[in-house]
């Protein structure tokens, strides 16, 4: 914590009888950068580490995405027959089940990322997610070996789960501490373009065997191909990841090969991501991370992966109709996503955040009235709305989010918060949506949903500081050139006195 200001704990009287001797403490407490201190960033480096970490993520979502995407065929093929919105709401329980081990996998992996470091971390994730994920695809069915197929399901769901309670946390503090700070927020935009692809690889598999195969095909063995597919997937993203170096931020609190002097008055001298000291000092920010996360995740999962499954069992669109939409809104945010990281870097974090919550705010209703009307192009409209909203989200929290959180606890903390929330309110979307659906009769249900997440994320925005261009909280500056370096250092200079 930072120490107090000497104004403010001495007697005043005091500080106007020895004025020098209070100047001298104030330098002491905050002693100027010296060029050592700051970091310049390796641009090679820089890109190698955006790619590793956003690929990864890519193929975490491309695993989580199958199944959504897939909710229809599962719930028949593991649940008994019977009602079909009892076998969906099971295959939903079942995709929320990961999301209940979430917070379990984040309490797990964040603060060993913080002890050991972030690159072992995520390459331990990466391996669990492909293990748990080709399982299912070997995992019989109902009809073969009973309700063992579903209690098989739910454990590599929360084997998923787990892995990926490590994952966003890790791989957004990993490509922001290799940032430099005026280009965090166009860096970190790629981690949620690889959300997005992994989500368009796995909504464009899905598309294609709906296509080519029937429904009993589908049902027999089609649905096992992307999940088997995630096998090999797994072992290209632990390749990128095993290659990388630790990050400059952590390599710094670890006394690493980077330079770091007494000078760099915010750099955490150890690296303990201890639990207990996560919630005791840092709970006020992480009720601020659950509730961005919160009003993100609700409006991410309800266009991404709640969507298709509206549009073929609330409005009766066949499923290859509703993933053919998707897939050419999610290509079509893919395309503006580096654009919104590079506006959050000029004009704020904060900005870009509030406009696509007050987005979701206002035009979720007028979107799914759309959305509901017969007819390709305004379904289309409908859900360009709505994912013009949500871009402004991802190509932003990426980088805001990290922000949040000092480097000795940045990993264990954000796995935390955003899991926390992740798991009460983004993975229990479908399922919730889809039983408000049920109990009130009205396919209006989701845009409410959204409506309601929106006005918490715009509180939330609105208590939130400002990050952008700024040095992570706990580490020195990052820059891209030397002469950046020598500028910053010139500008703390003292002037000279005639």
């Amino acid at each position: 914590m930072a120490a107090p200001d000497p104004h403010q704990a001495a007697d005043p009287a005091a500080v106007k009888r020895h004025p020098a001797l209070f100047r001298a403490i104030r330098k002491r407490q905050n002693p100027r950068l010296r060029r050592t201190d700051i970091t310049v960033t390796d641009d090679a480096a820089v890109k190698r580490a955006v790619k590793a970490a956003s690929l990864g993520n890519a193929m975490e979502w491309f695993d989580f995405g199958i199944y959504s995407y897939l909710a229809v065929t599962i719930g028949h093929v593991f649940f008994p027959s019977g009602n079909d919105t009892t076998q969906l709401l099971s295959s939903f329980a079942t995709f929320a089940v990961a999301f209940l081990v979430r917070p379990l996998g984040g309490m797990f992996f964040g603060p060993m990322g913080d002890k050991v470091g972030r690159k072992k971390v995520l390459a331990l994730t990466m391996i669990l997610m492909a293990v748990g994920t080709f399982a299912i695809g070997l995992i019989p069915s109902h009809d073969t070996i009973g309700v063992w197929a579903a209690v098989l399901l739910i454990f590599f769901r929360m084997l998923q789960g787990f892995s990926t309670g490590g994952e966003y946390g890790g791989a957004s503090t990993f490509i922001a501490e290799y940032a430099p700070d005026k280009r965090r927020g166009f860096f970190g935009s790629f981690l949620e373009f690889g959300t997005l692809a992994g989500y368009v690889g796995a909504a464009g598999l899905v598309t294609a065997l709906y296509a080519l195969l029937n429904d009993a095909q589908m049902e027999a063995w089609g649905w096992r191909i992307p999940f088997l597919v995630a096998g090999p997937l797994g072992l290209v993203g632990l390749y990128l990841r095993l290659k990388l170096d630790e990050t400059p931020a952590f390599q710094k609190l670890e006394g690493g090969t980077a330079h770091a002097s007494e000078a760099a008055d915010g750099v955490e001298a150890t690296a303990k991501g201890d639990l207990t000291k996560i919630f005791r000092q840092y709970w006020p920010t992480l009720i601020l991370c659950i509730c961005l996360v919160g009003a993100y995740n609700i409006t991410d999962y309800m266009l991404l992966s709640y969507m298709p499954t509206y549009l073929s069992d609330e409005l009766g669109y066949s499923e290859t109709h509703g993933l053919l939409i998707l897939l050419a809104v999610m290509v079509f945010l893919m395309t503006l996503i580096a654009q919104i990281g590079r506006l959050s870097d000029r004009f704020g974090r904060k900005p870009l955040l509030m406009t696509g919550m007050l987005g979701f705010l206002f035009l979720s209703l007028p979107a799914f009235l759309l959305i509901r009307v017969d007819g390709i192009l305004p379904i289309t409209i409908g859900m360009l709305l709505l994912g013009l909203s949500l871009v402004c989200m991802l190509g932003t929290m990426s980088a805001a989010l990290p922000a949040l959180f000092p480097t000795n606890v940045r990993y264990g903390s954000l796995s935390v918060g955003y899991n926390l929330s992740a798991s009460i309110f983004g993975g229990t979307t479908p399922l919730v949506i889809t039983a408000l659906i049920s109990w009130t009769g009205s396919n209006l249900m989701p845009a409410y949903y959204a409506m309601a997440a929106a006005l918490v994320g715009v509180i939330a925005v609105a208590c939130m500081k400002e990050t952008a261009q700024q040095p992570l909280i706990g580490s020195p500056p990052s820059v891209e050139t030397d002469e950046e370096a020598a500028e910053l250092v010139q500008a703390q200079a003292p002037e000279p006195k005639f």
